[in-house]
């Protein structure tokens, strides 16, 4: 079985350190050189400037580091300010809201994550989240990743797939949430390569939609 690299341990604090500064977002609710990743109003995750779609079953490897909150202040569409740390530091102290920010300071978290699988194998993107169910997302996986650190520190990286689940808005109609399906647990140093018909270590209940297929799109 071949390997590759997945996050170099360099300027990294020990993996037992996690568990602690993981679990804060259970109770709590950006990056220069990656693609900024999202799941759009359709239920599809995208990525990057032209909003190319993630390949059906494509695998990512999520760095336990890269854990961040903060909070962010958005205009008409674009953002007036943003401060983020990581989850191992206090909340950053807040300033007054910048002018025309709409909803003044939002809180919000994120990670980031590497593709391991299919054609964008080595991308490095990056998740961020104010909304309920993509918060909610990324307390549950770092939840996860906290018990998996106490259980075998030897193995902290989640691998996962990107899947949706939804609900019904009264007013909205179908909203669509995202899903860090854990389908295996690999060191830091160097992970399998993850083929499609490998066998997934956890299955997170309920079980959330597979994607639709369609074609890769892009703008």
């Amino acid at each position: 079985m071949s390997s590759i690299s997945v996050f170099s341990k360099a300027g990294l604090p020990a993996v037992t350190s996690l568990s602690t500064a993981l679990r804060n977002l259970e109770t709590e609710v950006g990056v220069t050189g990656v693609a900024i990743l999202k799941m759009d109003k359709t239920g599809h995750w995208v990525f990057g400037a032209d909003q190319t779609e993630v390949e059906e079953d494509s695998r990512w490897a999520v760095n336990p580091f890269s854990f961040t909150h903060g909070f962010i202040a958005w205009g008409d569409g674009d953002v007036l300010a943003e401060t983020m740390v990581a989850v191992t530091e206090p909340l950053p102290e807040l300033p007054a809201p910048p002018p025309g920010a709409k909803k003044g300071w939002e809180m919000q978290v994120g990670l980031s994550l590497k593709c391991l699988s299919g054609e964008d194998k080595g991308l490095d993107v990056r998740y961020s989240a104010t909304s309920v169910g993509g918060k909610r997302a990324i307390q549950t996986l770092a939840a996860a990743i906290a018990q998996q650190v106490e259980a075998n520190p030897e193995k902290p990286v989640p691998v996962v797939e990107l899947l949706k689940d939804h609900y019904q808005h009264k007013s909205y109609g179908r909203i669509y949430t995202p899903v860090f399906k854990v389908v295996d647990w690999i060191g830091l140093d160097a992970a399998p390569e993850a083929g499609a018909d490998a066998e997934p270590e956890t299955d997170p209940q309920p079980e959330p939609e597979a994607p639709a297929g369609r074609r890769r799109r892009r703008a």
